[in-house]
């Protein structure tokens, strides 16, 4: 933003201090809250590239052989993997209208610590984190969902901490394509009397005779 404002001062300041709020990524914690698919890839490859150590709680338990590929330790208690945590990601199901992250689970989170959001904007009161980074218990935080898209909470937009997207995880064309031919696969599958290759609650699936 202050490269793009064309104001000197903007970016003199912007350049000062950038040094005192950045920080290497290695050797510090990514909490992952929902290690499914997606959890994974984005723990893997933090794993991998910044050599984070990864933390995540997740319902179902990911195989130890998997754990061991990315140094992951699994958190059976939320507020113990927040408390431990640098960077705090989101990448669990939406759960109706049941916050996750409220303004008493932000009080577990690290003091200083990130959160990032790519899940569903239903998961987290945006009033609660607008709080938290203005106190500094949040240092900063990543949103591309919103509660209500497309709009924005007024209140984060103007933080200079938040970053903001417009839902864009997932948008590249190829990705789209993907998501098409996957759905055509599966159709088919069942069509055809065979299992589905990528199931949503399976266990209430029946075939009939």
């Amino acid at each position: 933003m202050a490269a793009r404002s064309n104001d000197t001062a903007q970016f003199l300041d912007a350049h000062k201090n950038a040094t005192a709020t950045a920080h290497n990524p290695r050797g510090h914690t990514l909490g992952v809250v929902g290690l499914g698919n997606i959890g994974y890839t984005i723990a893997k490859k933090a794993y991998a590239a910044f050599g984070m150590k990864i933390a995540y709680f997740d319902l179902y338990p990911k195989s130890q052989e998997q754990e061991a590929a990315i140094g992951a330790t699994l958190y059976k208690s939320l507020d113990d993997m927040l408390a431990v945590s640098d960077c705090v990601v989101l990448a669990t199901p939406g759960q109706g209208d049941k916050k996750l992250i409220d303004a008493a689970c932000l009080k577990k989170f690290k003091a200083g610590s990130r959160l990032v959001n790519i899940a569903r904007g239903s998961l987290v009161d945006e009033e609660a984190v607008a709080d938290a980074i203005e106190s500094g218990h949040l240092f900063a935080a990543g949103l591309d969902v919103h509660l209500d898209e497309p709009n924005v909470n007024p209140r984060l937009a103007k933080l200079r901490q938040v970053t903001l997207t417009c839902h864009n995880a997932g948008g590249a064309v190829e990705t789209n394509v993907g998501f098409e031919a996957l759905s055509m696969q599966n159709a088919e599958a069942v069509v055809l009397g065979k299992d589905p290759l990528t199931p949503v609650n399976k266990h209430l699936l029946t075939r009939s005779s």
